[in-house]
């Protein structure tokens, strides 16, 4: 999530409706510009209990901050505590229990992305063994209880804590136990964004069911393949979900900004603390008439900060975010921006991408997006196919795009072996949880603590 230290110098107040939509289309990028950034979580635990640790023990977060300084990461304050990194690499930041984030800067190629990513494992895993802390891709804490975790000391946390249980049953786990892979990409225009946020948000169910990786709910299979994508079904109806809108005639920024503004509120930033704001009105905010900071209108950094507190499964804000995916092993990292890349930043392959959905109707796309998480590849689309078969027709597609792209490492290799992981998947028709479900039920013989043996970094 999004972290703030200070605020923004110089920011300027929101002066009309065109500043607000001015943020989505400052982000329209000449294709030679386009960029890729890649972000990913995992789960912090004690290599000799396996608990989850606190910021404020000995070895625990707040010292696997300051470890990773060694590396050149300056620290990011809130008050006095550090609760983020900045680098060359983007920015290192903690999810509400301690989950380990790096969002990685935005480079122009998967060899790129894939070499941070590896400076990153190899960076945490140091001082993780320095500090006895294990790191473990999943998708959600295989045997953790909510109460059973920490909280890390960002205001922001503090009143998302407060409001979820007012809006849905599993915003709790969705801040407390789930871990997720994310792909942040550009567009040129807004048609070009128009278009992709369709395709990627009506395919985010393939990425869902290729990721799935969380069949586990304290100790026991939990039904799911992926339990993070079903908390996300009620966690806030107001802010989550599949935006049929997008699929109107005339969709586009203007129609974006409509749904952030009725989007409710988190809070504002104000020298340097979180002011609670939770259910409150943006627009009320832009007449002033915010009743936590009467009389005050936003800055566009307010603006900014709201737009991060929408989740839906695809989210606009200077750039598109893909947020189908579980989190998961090293090499599934880079596979998904392999993924989205090849079918995004080609024309024929987003072409080629669309034809494949254009036809599916708004209750095609929420029958599809109830259905993945507790069916994987085996949920069907709209002409009766299954995700299996679907998945490989895309995955074709994303090949040929990456093919397109010719962005070549040092060893002559294109992008497309990202791919790979994803290839093997729909061949077999086993999503990562199944396999997980079938040692569980196998060699595991029930013994969920065998997963951090088989999923850690």
């Amino acid at each position: 999530m999004t972290t703030r230290s200070a605020d923004a110098g110089h920011d300027p107040l929101i002066e009309s409706r065109a500043d607000m939509i001015g943020v989505f289309s400052g982000g329209e990028k000449p294709r030679e510009d386009w960029r890729i950034g890649t972000e990913h979580e995992k789960f912090t635990y004690a290599r000799s209990d396996h608990h989850a640790p606190s910021y404020e023990e000995k070895g625990g977060i707040h010292a696997l901050l300051i470890g990773m300084t060694k590396f050149g990461w300056e620290p990011v304050y809130e008050g006095s505590n550090i609760i983020a990194l900045s680098g060359a690499d983007g920015g290192i930041s903690l999810e509400p229990a301690g989950q380990f984030e790096l969002s990685g800067a935005p480079l122009d190629n998967l060899h790129q992305t894939c070499a941070e990513a590896g400076r990153h494992l190899k960076q945490v895993k140091e001082i993780g063994d320095k500090l006895g802390i294990g790191f473990l891709g999943l998708g959600f804490w295989p045997d953790k209880t909510r109460a059973e975790l920490p909280i890390m000391p960002k205001g922001r946390y503090e009143i998302m804590l407060r409001h979820m249980p007012r809006v849905g049953s599993l915003g709790l786990d969705m801040m407390l136990r789930t871990c997720t892979i994310q792909t942040n990409l550009d567009y040129a225009s807004e048609a070009d964004m128009v278009k992709k946020f369709r395709v990627s948000l009506a395919l985010q169910p393939l990425a869902t069911a290729l990721f799935a990786n969380s069949p586990f709910t304290e100790g026991k299979p939990n039904g799911f393949l992926s339990y993070r994508s079903h908390i996300w079904t009620d966690t806030d109806p107001h802010r989550t979900g599949m935006l049929p809108f997008v699929y109107d005639e005339g969709f586009g920024y203007e129609a974006y900004a409509d749904y952030m503004l009725n989007v409710p509120m988190y809070f504002v930033f104000r020298d340097g603390k979180y002011i609670d704001a939770a259910g409150l009105s943006f627009r009320d905010f832009l007449d002033g008439k915010l009743s936590v900071l009467p009389g005050e209108t936003p800055r566009l950094e307010d603006w900014k900060d709201h737009l991060s507190t929408a989740f839906p499964e695809v989210r606009l804000k200077s750039f598109l975010e893909m947020r189908g995916a579980d989190g998961g092993p090293w090499n599934k990292i880079c596979a998904l921006p392999a993924f989205w890349v090849g079918l995004l930043y080609d024309d024929q392959a987003l072409d080629a991408a669309w034809d494949e959905i254009k036809h599916w109707t708004i209750e095609d796309h929420n029958r599809i997006r109830a259905e993945v998480p507790r069916l994987g590849l085996a949920a069907k689309g709209p002409r009766g196919r299954t995700f299996q078969q679907l998945g490989k027709e895309i995955l074709e597609i994303a090949h040929k795009g990456l093919a397109a792209r010719k962005r070549l490492n040092g060893a002559g290799d294109d992008e497309t072996g990202f791919l790979d992981p994803l290839r093997e998947i729909v061949e077999s028709g086993k999503v990562p949880a199944q396999r997980l479900l079938d040692r569980y039920h196998g060699e595991w013989a029930g013994d969920l603590s065998k997963v951090y043996d088989e999923m850690s970094f």
